[in-house]
Parts: C-alpha cells; sequence; structure tokens
C-alpha cells in the first residue's frame, strides 16, 4: 500500500526543514496530483510522488531519514 500524505500534519524534510501540509490539489492542466505546504513564510507546491519519494541514497549516503518527507508528531 502506497504511503499516504495527510492534511494538517507535520513532515520533516530530509534535509531538517519541518513543513505543514495544507492541502493536495490537482494540476489543472495535466491532473498531476500536488502537495501544497508550508515552510516558513511561504506557501509551496510539489508533485505528490516527489514529495513521498524515497532519499536518493547514492547523492545522499549520510542521510538515515528513509523518504523525503517524513511524518513527525
Amino acid at each position: 500500500m502506497e504511503r499516504q500524505i495527510e492534511i494538517g500534519k507535520f513532515y520533516k524534510h530530509f534535509k531538517g526543514e519541518i513543513c505543514e501540509v495544507l492541502n493536495i490539489a490537482y494540476d489543472s492542466e495535466t491532473l498531476k496530483k500536488m502537495v501544497v505546504y508550508k515552510h516558513g513564510n511561504k506557501v509551496w507546491v510539489r508533485d505528490y510522488d516527489m514529495f513521498n519519494s524515497l532519499v536518493d541514497k547514492d547523492k545522499y549516503p549520510m542521510i538515515n531519514q528513509k523518504y523525503r518527507f517524513e511524518e513527525i508528531d
């Protein structure tokens, strides 16, 4: 089962930043699923699959986190 990103939850980026997922949206041209999230004073949009992806261990071998964004309490 694919891991689900949840609205209202906080996630830690593998580089350390904390963000809050505000919503799940769809691109009006491509219908691609997107994650709308807040980091600092800015609101960002990232492709759902990219938000949900694994950390590239070849590029970042010292990172212990499994996913690019991991849910935190």
